[in-house]
């Protein structure tokens, strides 16, 4: 029986990339699965391969082994127009330079535009609706290179809300915000998987911010996906694992990130 809930769920999967004809396994056996409404966080060092477990769910790159599914609709067997209904992805930066807010986030609904990509009535309600929720309004007319780096992220989550797809992927959202901008992008997107009802993951660095907001954590390690609640991975010792280092601690009855002067 088919979960509906279910945006997306990994079987058997192993991420890499080829370079030539050398196939290099980055991470392997991941059996994971996403549910509608709740928010995960991928964590990971520098290489470990987060990035290159993303692009796989995004479809950039196929697994190299293990299936892909998005509900019931196994990624290979879908149309580039038929995945952009199911996964929108969110990275930092982008060539938009050329583009007003109102069109950045109107490139929302091309998965959904006639072959003129033109855009109906209902389209640029839609689009009206995202860049509302997101607080984006007032920029509609300013162009996307005179925006604030805060400001940028936040229209471009507004263009995957207005992509109306059950999965919203995130590179790094936070990696050039200040600490204010980054609380308020978590709570968004908190927002997002428990008010909006989507399945959002994002790939972050922010380790305190994932603890806080994240309703589970994705944590790759040694070649392995390890998925679990803070609590649960805190009980087995994966995040003691993953976060412990010189000067720095996390202390699980806490739950907090200790770093020793």
């Amino acid at each position: 029986m088919v979960n509906e809930r279910v945006a997306v769920a990994l079987e058997d999967v192993a991420v890499g990339y080829r370079r030539g004809g050398d196939l290099t396994t980055v991470v392997r056996g991941i059996d994971a699965t996403l549910e509608c409404g709740r928010l995960v966080a991928l964590l990971g060092r520098n290489g470990a391969g987060k990035s290159t477990l993303l692009r796989t769910l995004a479809a950039f790159q196929q697994p190299l082994a293990g299936k892909v599914c998005y509900g019931c609709n196994e990624q290979g067997h879908l149309s580039q127009q038929e995945l952009a209904k199911k996964v929108a992805v969110v990275l930092t930066g982008g060539g938009f330079a050329a583009l007003t807010v109102r069109e950045l986030v109107s490139l929302g609904r091309t998965p959904y535009t006639n072959f003129m990509g033109r855009l109906t009535r209902t389209d640029k309600e839609i689009v009206e609706e995202a860049m509302l929720q997101m607080g984006v309004m007032h920029l509609a007319q300013r162009p996307v290179e005179n925006l604030s780096d805060g400001e940028r992220q936040k229209c471009l989550i507004a263009k995957a809300i207005a992509q109306q797809t059950p999965l919203m992927l995130l590179d790094e959202p936070t990696a050039f915000l200040d600490f204010q901008s980054k609380v308020a992008l978590f709570r968004t997107m908190r927002s997002l998987a428990g008010e909006a009802g989507k399945a959002v993951l994002v790939s972050t660095h922010d380790v305190e911010m994932a603890l806080r907001f994240a309703d589970e954590l994705w944590i790759i390690a040694d070649g392995k996906l390890h998925v679990g609640t803070p609590a649960l991975l805190a009980g087995n010792g994966v995040l003691q694992s993953f976060i412990d280092g010189d000067g720095i601690k996390y202390d699980k009855t806490t739950g907090r990130v200790d770093i020793i002067l």
